[in-house]
């Protein structure tokens, strides 16, 4: 790989990282309200126009909450461990709630019930395998908000990418229906940075082939592909709700900034929803797409940098070692 194809993809990885941090920050202001009361796309700034309810009001503008956290431990504990360690993904998630690890200022501000109740039992020593609520009502998107970082980190087969992705559902999201959830995301993120023209169909096509050795239900997987979900995208925190409001908004614009404005105007579950859409126009579109007046005041960058700076360290001398070989 030459260096400027390297160069391109580094551009991607990080786009995708800061992506994220990006459109969850972005997304904070305006969570619990409904479309209705959200301003006109061209105004969504870190600070919204004057007269505007904003949520989170002691919160400073390009704050990212437990959306880009959780998402930094995750690709912290990938980093540490080089490898899917539950355990050690869990502490990271139980020192974000009582230390304020990853978030910006130690500042923990947004927990989800579903989340909360899971951290609350790893604390109590329930395993990080089965921490997880798993019924059919536990199926928020605060697995799929955190999962992104595994297609920045992972080089290996489709195949395993989908196992680890499913897996680092499980100490906060134990249902299959989230497993699921994050390893198509995963797989539609990684077609995206190959440049894919047809990223989503892909995706569909590589879940179909790698569920039957992951022993998914058939009807989980079509429940998750279903064309219908299309059709009634709200914003919300019900995580395929979530996936396909992502879609929307990716799909329906040209740019990051569009697609994250696209992403917040759905209302609700404001801050995910643009961090997963934000995640994958990050990859599409590369870094130098994203407004430099919200990278410029992204705050914690003391946080991320020296993880993108390791991840991407991490890829190069993998891209380095492979084209050794080739």
């Amino acid at each position: 790989m030459t260096s400027s194809h390297t160069e391109v993809l580094h551009d991607r990885l990080a786009g995708g990282l800061i992506g994220l941090l990006v459109g969850d920050a972005l997304g904070v202001p305006y969570e619990f309200h409904p479309p209705g009361s959200i301003p006109a796309r061209d105004q969504i700034e870190y600070q919204p126009p004057a007269g505007f309810r904003r949520s989170h009001v002691g919160v400073p503008p390009g704050t990212w909450s437990d959306d880009g956290a959780h998402a930094l431990i995750l690709l912290d504990s990938l980093l540490e461990c080089d490898d899917l360690d539950l355990e050690h993904l869990a502490k990271g998630l139980r020192r974000w709630l009582m230390e304020g690890y990853y978030a910006v200022n130690r500042s923990v501000f947004d927990i989800g019930t579903q989340t909360s109740s899971a951290l609350n039992r790893l604390g109590a020593g329930v395993p990080a395998e089965r921490s997880g609520p798993d019924g059919e009502q536990n199926n928020g998107n605060g697995s799929l908000m955190r999962v992104l970082p595994l297609v920045l980190w992972h080089d290996g087969p489709d195949t395993e990418l989908v196992q680890v992705a499913a897996r680092q559902s499980l100490p906060t999201h134990g249902h299959v229906r989230s497993q699921i959830v994050c390893a198509f995301y995963c797989l539609w993120a990684r077609a995206v940075l190959h440049e894919s023209s047809s990223a989503w169909s892909d995706a569909e096509a590589t879940l179909r082939a790698c569920a039957t050795q992951q022993d998914w239900d058939e009807a989980e997987v079509e429940r998750v592909l279903d064309p219908a979900n299309a059709q009634s995208v709200g914003g919300s925190g019900y995580v395929l709700d979530t996936l396909w409001s992502a879609r929307q908004a990716v799909e329906s614009t040209d740019s990051y900034e569009a697609c994250v404005r696209h992403a917040i105007s759905l209302g609700h579950d404001t801050d995910t929803t643009a961090a997963v859409a934000g995640g994958i126009a990050g990859l599409r579109y590369g870094l130098n797409d994203i407004p430099g007046r919200w990278r410029d005041c992204l705050r914690g960058k003391s946080l991320y940098e020296p993880l993108l700076d390791r991840m991407l360290q991490r890829r190069g001398s993998r891209l380095v070692k492979h084209s050794s070989f080739s």
